[in-house]
């Protein structure tokens, strides 16, 4: 009889100690495994369409028997009338969404830390954090119901004697309404990580500011900023991630074709390809092509932070 190695014999041992240690969390982490390994490595076997001509009439099997064509599809979006369009909405506004939502929430978590009535501070706290709890179904009404032609700001002009403004309509103040309900909508919740940092910051570091006759703003600079420093780093890499997220399900629910000059961009144009025209191949090639970018973004953010900072994800 072979006896196995004495490695792989404390190696066993060691699994069975920390399931019995560990086995309790490793439990409740179980549900968020089984969510990625389902809904987001499995589904990655799809991504194979975007280099074959797939139908939907072929059904699950045709994933891997249809016609291999390669590139086609991503020369064929690139070399589209919509693809400079696209690619010019899709960037103008994740990039004013970023430049404007960015530093908002590192500006609340500062207000916040400086409240000292703490009912108060808590009543602004909620009132901040709450738009992240509402679907964009339930802030589009809201917009909807404010900016649209027979809406709240319109009905104030109509009885000033001022001729009614079709908001949603128009591609300028679309965009401001675009970019404003973003930010909006999750500031407050993006603050809580800049928050934390804060708090985490030592009180005698301060103390010491104030005694050297550094005010409030200076204190600020030269203390918060710095101290959470490691964390805009890392928050700033992950957001570059999504920059080509433009706001799929906002855009969706509040544009029109009066605005698509303005407002289609790379989801709603997949959304159209996939579900609308059914062209599965074509649309999958769109998604890859952005996630693709997605992720150089990742890697040059990544880059110049730890060339500037000396801070990155690895």
């Amino acid at each position: 009889m072979i006896r196995p190695p004495a490695v792989c014999r404390g190696g066993e041992d060691l699994i069975r100690k920390n399931l019995r240690k560990y086995g309790f969390f490793y439990l409740l982490i179980l549900p968020g495994v089984l969510y990625l390994i389902l809904f987001k490595y499995l589904p990655l076997a799809g991504l194979t369409i975007a280099f074959k001509q797939y139908q939907p009439s072929m059904g699950f099997e045709g994933i891997f028997t249809s016609k291999w064509v390669g590139l086609k599809h991503f020369r064929k979006f690139m070399g589209s009338y919509y693809f400079g369009e696209i690619m010019r909405n899709t960037l103008f506004i994740s990039f004013a969404k970023f430049l404007i939502g960015f530093p908002f929430p590192i500006l609340i978590a500062i207000m916040l830390n400086d409240l000292k009535n703490k009912y108060f501070k808590k009543f602004a706290q909620t009132v901040s954090y709450m738009p992240n709890f509402m679907s964009w179904v339930i802030v589009s009404g809201i917009i909807v119901a404010i900016f649209s032609t027979d809406g709240a700001v319109n009905n104030v002009l109509t009885s000033l004697g001022r001729p009614a403004v079709s908001f949603l309509s128009q591609s300028d103040s679309f965009l401001k309404i675009i970019i404003v309900s973003d930010v909006w909508k999750y500031a407050g919740w993006d603050s809580i990580i800049y928050s934390a940092a804060i708090m985490s910051i030592d009180p005698a570091l301060y103390e010491a500011a104030a005694m050297d006759g550094a005010g409030k703003l200076r204190q600020i600079w030269h203390v918060t900023l710095p101290g959470i420093w490691t964390v805009i780093a890392i928050t700033l890499i992950l957001r570059m991630g999504g920059i080509l997220e433009a706001g799929f399900e906002q855009i969706l629910m509040l544009y029109s074709p009066a605005v698509y000059d303005v407002a289609d961009i790379i989801d709603t144009y997949v959304y159209r390809e996939g579900l609308q025209l059914a062209n599965y191949s074509f649309s999958t090639a769109v998604g890859l092509f952005k996630s693709v970018l997605a992720a150089i973004m990742v890697l040059i953010t990544n880059f110049i932070s730890k060339k500037v900072s000396g801070e990155g994800l690895w």
